[in-house]
């Protein structure tokens, strides 16, 4: 077990909408939407008074937030004026009312964890034999929203893992609608902006079908045939009354594409995709029984309506359920693979399982006892008996297993591939 712990830190936070709510016996005097008698108050201050209110409340928000103008504006055209030019306001005034039509959320106040990690798409700068990565965790708030939130480390020879201090100040993303989504609840694109430490960057959750959280996003650094690079993340959405499976894409980890999956196995949880095409297929790894571990393929990266099951409980501490915990990883062996096993108690642990690397329906071996395990000291928290991972990878021979402990808190393990494989059968 390494020394690297992030714990939750509720200074961490972010500016999102707040709407007051409706009156519910609307009169002359209280109409709807109150928002209008938040305009006509601020409208009715003298300019000293607008000026004098505004300047204590960017005093409030200048350690905690950065381009507070920005944020202000935003969100003040967003909810009051969005063609941008309907009002004689003055800045001041604007800048207020906005102010009035947000609320600081703590997007880690509760929880951090469940980890993903990939390798950073910035490898300049670095001691020899050493690789800069990319961590992800889900952060859980007020509510128990999730959100996503990033980390950068450095993993060096022999395993050797470290992370460097996050940033104080958040950035939340600006979101849109993708164009052409032609849905209901179309795609949303997240734009963080030229910020070069992306532990500034949090992607909140905002579509109607995100309002429950954006959950246990899985990365995946995806080779295409001609070499070229992408990032893809599967993730759950979370909406009040349903989940559903969803694909991050982004080249650069500041602009990011959120996505709906399609098909007859995308309404679940669990999801990992494999770092390249398999046989010319995408494919994934999934969980779409809630049991066992499927394997899926598609010509479609966002339809899936082909699978099987390809590994089922077999030794005890996996008798509810087995699944997958991050991408499979590529090694010479074949494609090794983090699995978590469900048991006595509802305790969550984490085993291993190494697939054909032509033919990934074929399971060539796997872990009979787990390679980690809840234990006294570690299994209390936000739900307790529960280790959990969301990726892994490999480096110099290592493993790098960043994990979720107790739903609370995230840390890392590192074994030598070559040990995990020698316990495999």
């Amino acid at each position: 077990m390494s020394q690297v712990v992030f714990r939750a830190d509720p200074s961490h936070v972010v500016l999102r909408p707040f709407t007051p709510a409706d009156n519910p016996f609307p009169s002359r005097d209280v109409p709807q939407p109150r928002t209008a008698l938040v305009v006509d108050r601020v409208s009715a201050l003298p300019p000293a008074t607008v000026k004098l209110e505004l300047n204590k409340l960017k005093a409030q928000l200048a350690k905690r937030h950065s381009q507070v103008d920005m944020l202000l504006e935003r969100r003040f055209y967003a909810a009051i004026s969005p063609s941008g030019s309907d009002h004689t306001l003055s800045d001041e005034q604007v800048q207020l009312i906005g102010g009035y039509l947000l609320e600081e959320y703590a997007v880690e106040a509760a929880a951090l964890f469940n980890p993903s990690i990939t390798i950073h798409p910035d490898q300049t700068d670095l001691p020899a034999k050493s690789i800069r990565v990319l961590l992800t965790l889900r952060a859980v708030g007020e509510g128990h929203v999730s959100s996503i939130v990033f980390r950068v480390g450095t993993v060096g020879p022999g395993g050797k893992v470290w992370f460097e201090a996050p940033a104080e100040q958040l950035v939340s993303a600006k979101s849109s609608p993708i164009p052409g989504g032609g849905r209901d609840d179309p795609a949303i694109r997240f734009e963080c902006g030229p910020d070069p430490d992306l532990s500034r960057f949090v992607l909140f959750p905002v579509a109607p079908g995100h309002r429950r959280g954006l959950e246990d996003l899985r990365l995946t650094r995806f080779i295409e045939d001609d070499g070229s690079v992408v990032y893809y993340g599967t993730y759950t959405g979370v909406a009040p009354d349903a989940i559903r499976q969803e694909l991050m894409r982004t080249v650069d980890f500041r602009t990011f594409d959120l996505v709906p999956l399609e098909g007859r196995y995308a309404h679940t949880k669990g999801m990992a995709l494999f770092p390249r095409r398999v046989g010319g297929y995408f494919a994934m790894l999934g969980r779409q029984d809630h049991e066992n571990i499927w394997l899926l393929t598609s010509n479609d990266l966002y339809r899936w309506n082909r699978g099987e099951v390809i590994i089922k409980p077999r030794w005890p501490w996996e008798f509810i359920q087995i699944g997958v915990c991050g991408p499979p990883i590529e090694i010479d062996e074949g494609w090794l693979v983090i699995t978590h096993g469900v048991g006595t108690i509802r305790s969550y642990s984490l085993g291993a399982c190494l697939l054909d690397k032509d033919d990934p329906s074929k399971v060539l071996a796997r872990t009979e006892e787990p390679i980690l395990t809840p234990m006294e000291g570690e299994r209390d928290g936000y739900v307790p008996n529960v280790i959990y991972s969301c990726g892994a990878l490999v480096h110099d021979g290592w493993l790098i297993l960043p994990h979720g402990v107790a739903d609370t808190y995230a840390t890392v393990t590192t074994m030598k591939v070559a040990d995990l494989l020698a316990r495999m059968r």
